[in-house]
């Protein structure tokens, strides 16, 4: 009898061991955070359902002095950023407009201007962002000031994942953390799909447009962003100065021919954009095919 309860017995932990061992990707293990007096990026990402953090070991060198025709949007960034590191109030950040104009790279050259002073920078993609009450709490206890950057914001119509974003934002019966801000780009001024029908259900109050429903809701998830920044084409010689400036950091020190300036703009218009990506791409593709020949 002791010999067969103990076959069984054997038997079971052996299935529960099993069984254990299938579960043990899917059960929760304690989170490490990165060692942020010495790292100055992270990426947070989904492993086997678990959220971690990435350490960026080689960040991105671009520099504010390298972004050109943005100088309004750069200081103001550049203040509300200042504000944020000597603890004084400072807004969260949506900066939104054409692409390749220099959103996602003002917010990489803040790492590289004031991560000396104390500021991080964690990138989050958008399906990761139900993950964001979990990731500022553990940031409560932290001397350093970390910016959440999330980059190419935009949800679709039935994406409910923004709510997790607008209750960090403002609207969670928990305080966000002092040393937490949010900065995003997106090519959309309200981060949704805006349609005509719902602009048509705008009504007229006694002189005052007031939106329909459709529209409150998207405009309420921007409207949690308390400082806008709005980026536009560049002009032809904003662009071509852009042109210019890249050529000689890339090793090519140029006349300002006709020549460079028609092909500049010929690259720009084969890209659909005069914008600082395109600028950046062509001076590449010039200083290459120089250095070669």
């Amino acid at each position: 009898m002791n010999d067969l309860f103990l076959q069984s017995l054997q038997s079971l932990l052996e299935r529960a061991e099993i069984l254990l061992t299938r579960l043990e990707p899917y059960l929760p293990v304690p989170l490490k955070s990165p060692d942020w007096q010495q790292i100055y990026a992270g990426r947070w990402q989904k492993r086997n359902h678990q959220g971690l953090f990435q350490v960026v070991a080689h960040p991105h060198q671009i520099r504010l002095q390298d972004l050109l025709g943005i100088e309004v949007q750069k200081q103001k960034i550049v203040q509300n950023t200042l504000q944020f590191l000597h603890q004084q109030p400072a807004n969260n950040v949506l900066l939104w407009g054409s692409r390749g104009t220099g959103k996602s790279s003002l917010i990489k050259a803040l790492l590289n201007e004031y991560a000396s002073q104390g500021l991080r920078l964690v990138e989050i993609e958008k399906h990761d962002l139900i993950d964001l009450p979990e990731v500022v709490e553990m940031f409560y206890q932290r001397p350093e000031r970390f910016i959440i950057f999330c980059d190419d914001l935009s949800f679709e119509q039935d994406d409910a994942s923004y709510k997790a974003l607008k209750s960090i934002l403002d609207g969670s019966i928990s305080a966000p953390p002092a040393n937490v801000l949010i900065y995003a780009t997106s090519n959309r001024r309200h981060l949704l799909p805006e349609y005509l029908r719902e602009n048509l259900e705008a009504r007229n109050v006694e002189g005052e447009i007031h939106h329909g429903e459709g529209m409150e809701e998207k405009i309420s998830l921007s409207d949690r962003f308390g400082l806008w920044l709005s980026f536009y084409p560049f002009k032809p010689d904003e662009y071509l100065a852009i042109v210019y400036y890249w050529l000689r950091q890339l090793g090519v020190n140029p006349a300002e021919t006709e020549e460079i300036r028609q092909e500049a703009l010929q690259w720009a218009l084969w890209r659909g954009a005069r914008s600082g990506r395109a600028a950046w791409q062509f001076a590449r593709d010039w200083a290459g095919r120089q250095q070669i020949q």
